[in-house]
C-alpha cells in the first residue's frame, strides 16, 4: 500500500471526518470529476482538492458564520490556496454580499504559507489557521463537514509539511526555506541607520543628548568618521518598497487582527511555554518596589523633563482621555535611572585587568559599560569578553593561543564550502538555497554604510564568507535573514575574519533561537513581553487587549535584531554592548521595549489606534528613539519590577543560554 493511500485511510478516529463520509461530502472522491473546471480560476491549473461547506466566523456567533468552497490548485509545480463564500447562503443579515466578498482566498500559494494549525476542540468543529509568511494568519477556517486530517494529508503530498516540535498541532510549511526569512523582508525598512542622522526627536532626558553626542563623537576614532557618512540619496527605493510591502501588510491585517492574538493566546502561539506560565498572578506594585523606587530617586539627583512629543510637529489633540500611567500614579515617575557616564577608554579598563590579563572584577566592568559604554577604538578587546568568547577570567598568553586555535579551526569549516564543486552543488538542495539568500542579503545590508560600500566590497565578501561557514558550522539552524544585521557590527569592529566568525557564534549561542524555524524563541519573547507591559502597565496592556494587539507583532523586529533598525549604526553599537553586559538582567531589550511602548503611550492610546495604525506607527519610530533616555528608563522599569518582572519571564527564554542540551532545530518529517 502507498504512502499517501495509508494516510488518507488513517482517519478511522476522525470523527469528523466519518460523519462527512456518511454525509457524502468526501472531497477526495469529487476531485476527478471536477479537475476540468479549475481552469476558471486560472488557466492551466489542476483542481487537487476541493472541500464545500467550510466556513468562516466574521463574529464570534456561530450562526453569523459565512460558508464557503475550500480548493486546492496547482499550476506550475506551485500549490495555491483558495476558498470562495457561497452567495446568498449566509443566515447573518448584517454582512452585505460585498462585505462578505471581503473574506475570499484567492489562489494564495504555498509559498508564502509559514504555517497551518490544527484545532480541536472538546466541543464544536474543527478548524484551521492558515498562517502567511509575514505572521499573519487568514481567519480560521472551519471544517463543518470533518476532514481537516485529509486536507492536511492532501497538502503534504504537494509541499514540504513538517510538524512543529514544539506543538504536535502546528505543521511548518517549506521549512527548508525558514518562513523567518519572509517574516523579516516584509517588516523590512531600510537598512540600519547611519552614525548621524541628525537631532533625534524621541523624548529626551534635558541636555544630556547633546552632551552624549559630544561624548561619542570625542570617543568614537577616526573609523567611525570614515565610514559614519551615510549618503544621501535623493530616491531610495528601498523606502518605497517598504512603504508598499507596509501598506498590503495593512491589508491583510485587516482580516487577520482577531486570528494573530489567537495565535499568542490561548495557549496557541508559546507552545508548552504559555501552559506554563499563562495562570501566573500578575502583582501590582507591593510596597518593596515603591520603596526600591524611592531609594533610587534619592540616589539619583537627575530628572526627566515633562515628556515631549515623538515628532517635530505639534502633538495631536487626544481624541479619548487616556488613562493615567500606574508608575507615574503611584509616584514612581521614571526619573531614577542613573544617568550616562562617558565611554570607558583602554587606560581605565586595563585597570580592571591583572597582570597576566585576567578581569579581576568581571562584575565592576560590567557594570561600568552599562552605564557608560566603551570608546570605540576599545570594542575590539572589551566585545570578545562580553560576548562569551573569551572567558574572563583567562590570560593574555590563553587569549593569544585562542586566537591562533580558532583561526586554524575557521579555515578548517570554510574550506567545507569551499571544496564543494559546481557538479556536487547541483546536488546539494540546502547548500544552494543557504548560498543564494546569503547572496542575496549581503549585498543589501548596510551598503549606505561606507564601511560595506560599492562594488566588489572586499567587506562585503567577507560577510559572505562568514555566514556561510556558519550555516556549515550551525547546520540545523542554517541562513535566516537578519543574521547579518548581527554580523555587520561585529565585522566593524574586530577587522578580522576569524575573530568575527567566532564572536559570531557566540552571540548567535544567544539570539539562535530567534531564528527558530518555528519561532518559538520569538514567540516565548514577545509573551514575557506581553506580561512586562502587564505587570508595569495595566492600562496600555488592556488597550492592546481589548484593540487585538495581545500578540505584540508590532515589536517583532524590535526583538528579532535587537534593534539594529531602530537606531544609527553608532547608537546600536552602544545599546548591544550595554545589553551583553547581562547587568540587571539578561532580557533588557524587553525592558527597553516596554520603555519606548511607554514614551508612546499617549499617542497611542489617545489616537486609539488599532492593530494596523500601531504598526505602521512602531515602524516610523526607526531614526525617532533617544538611547540615552530609553536605556534609562528600562533600567528604571526594570528596577520596578524586580523579583516579579523575572518571573514574568520563561526560563530558557533567548538570549539566555538553552535550558538543556536538546536539539534546538530539530527537522521532523512524521507530520501526520
Amino acid at each position: 500500500m502507498s504512502m499517501e493511500a495509508s494516510e488518507l485511510q488513517d482517519l478511522s478516529d476522525d470523527a469528523d471526518y466519518a460523519a462527512s463520509q456518511q454525509q457524502g461530502s468526501a472531497s477526495m472522491m469529487r476531485c476527478d470529476s471536477e479537475k476540468r473546471s479549475s481552469s476558471s480560476e486560472h488557466e492551466g491549473a489542476e483542481l487537487i482538492y476541493l472541500k464545500d461547506n467550510v466556513a468562516i466566523h466574521p463574529t464570534q456567533f456561530a450562526s453569523e458564520r459565512i460558508s464557503g468552497r475550500l480548493k486546492l490548485t496547482k499550476q506550475d509545480s506551485t500549490l495555491y490556496l483558495s476558498w470562495t463564500p457561497y452567495k446568498g447562503q449566509t443566515s447573518n443579515a448584517k454582512l452585505s454580499e460585498k462585505d462578505r466578498s471581503l473574506y475570499t482566498i484567492t489562489a494564495v500559494p504555498f509559498t508564502e504559507v509559514r504555517s497551518i494549525r490544527r484545532h480541536t476542540p472538546a466541543l464544536g468543529w474543527q478548524y484551521v489557521i492558515v498562517v502567511l509568511s509575514s505572521g499573519l494568519a487568514f481567519p480560521p477556517l472551519y471544517f463543518y463537514n470533518g476532514g481537516v486530517r485529509e486536507f492536511l494529508a492532501m497538502v503534504k503530498q504537494h509541499v514540504f509539511l513538517a510538524r512543529s516540535s514544539e506543538d504536535a498541532n502546528v505543521f511548518l510549511v517549506n521549512d527548508f526555506q525558514s518562513p523567518l526569512q519572509r517574516t523579516l523582508s516584509s517588516l523590512a525598512l531600510p537598512s540600519s541607520l547611519p552614525v548621524a542622522s541628525g537631532q533625534s526627536s524621541y523624548p529626551s532626558d534635558g541636555g544630556s543628548s547633546s552632551e552624549n553626542q559630544g561624548r561619542t563623537s570625542a570617543g568614537a576614532d577616526n573609523r567611525v568618521s570614515q565610514y559614519g557618512v551615510r549618503k544621501q540619496k535623493s530616491h531610495d527605493p528601498t523606502r518605497d518598497l517598504s512603504i508598499h510591502l507596509l501598506e498590503k501588510f495593512s491589508l491583510v491585517t485587516k482580516f487577520a487582527r482577531e486570528t494573530t492574538t489567537q495565535l499568542f493566546s490561548e495557549n496557541n502561539g508559546f507552545g508548552s511555554v504559555d501552559k506554563r506560565w499563562n495562570n501566573q498572578p500578575v502583582h501590582n506594585y507591593p510596597e518593596k518596589l515603591s520603596n526600591i523606587a524611592e531609594e533610587k530617586h534619592h540616589e539619583s539627583s537627575h530628572s526627566y523633563p515633562e515628556k515631549e512629543p515623538l515628532y517635530d510637529e505639534e502633538p495631536p489633540i487626544d481624541l479619548v482621555d487616556v488613562p493615567a500611567d500606574p508608575l507615574e500614579f503611584n509616584k514612581l515617575s521614571l526619573v531614577w535611572g542613573k544617568p550616562r557616564q562617558p565611554p570607558m577608554g583602554h587606560k581605565e579598563f586595563t585597570a580592571f585587568l591583572d597582570s597576566e590579563g585576567r578581569v579581576v572584577e568581571s562584575k565592576a566592568l560590567r557594570e561600568r559599560v552599562f552605564y557608560g559604554g566603551i570608546e570605540h577604538q576599545l570594542r575590539r578587546e572589551v566585545w570578545p569578553f562580553l560576548l562569551g568568547y573569551y572567558a574572563f577570567d583567562s590570560t593574555y598568553a590563553e587569549r593569544e593561543y585562542l586566537r591562533a586555535v580558532k583561526k586554524m579551526e575557521y579555515a578548517t569549516l570554510k574550506q567545507q564550502w569551499q571544496s564543494i564543486s559546481p557538479e556536487q552543488a547541483k546536488r546539494f538542495t540546502k547548500y544552494r538555497e543557504r548560498k543564494g539568500l546569503i547572496d542575496k542579503d549581503v549585498v543589501r545590508t548596510d551598503r549606505a554604510f561606507e564601511y560595506y560600500e560599492g562594488d566588489d566590497n572586499l567587506n562585503v565578501n567577507i560577510m559572505r564568507d562568514i555566514l556561510l561557514t556558519y550555516s556549515f558550522y550551525n547546520f540545523d539552524l542554517g541562513y535566516c535573514q537578519g543574521m547579518s544585521d548581527y554580523l555587520s557590527p561585529i565585522m566593524f569592529v574586530m577587522e578580522d575574519e576569524s575573530e568575527s566568525f567566532w564572536c559570531f557564534v557566540a552571540l548567535m549561542e544567544r539570539v539562535g533561537p530567534n531564528f527558530n524555524r518555528d519561532q518559538n524563541g520569538m514567540h516565548t519573547q514577545l509573551f514575557a513581553l506581553s506580561k512586562l507591559v502587564e505587570l508595569l502597565d495595566g492600562p496600555l496592556h488592556n488597550y492592546f487587549k481589548q484593540n487585538d494587539c495581545l500578540n505584540y507583532f508590532f515589536c517583532f523586529r524590535w526583538i528579532l535584531i535587537q534593534f539594529k533598525r531602530e537606531f544609527e549604526y553608532e547608537k546600536t553599537m552602544q545599546l548591544w554592548e550595554v545589553l551583553w553586559t547581562h547587568y540587571l538582567s539578561e532580557h533588557l531589550h524587553l525592558y527597553v521595549c516596554v520603555a519606548i511602548l511607554k514614551r508612546c503611550r499617549s499617542k497611542i492610546m489617545g489616537e486609539q489606534m488599532d492593530f494596523d495604525t500601531l504598526l505602521k506607527f512602531i515602524n516610523e519610530l526607526s531614526g525617532h528613539i533617544d538611547l540615552d533616555s530609553t536605556v534609562r528608563d528600562a533600567e528604571a522599569l526594570c528596577i520596578c519590577a524586580g523579583e516579579n518582572g523575572a518571573a514574568s519571564i520563561p526560563p530558557g527564554t533567548p538570549p539566555s543560554l538553552p535550558l538543556d542540551d536538546g536539539i534546538l532545530y530539530p527537522q521532523d518529517d512524521d507530520v501526520l
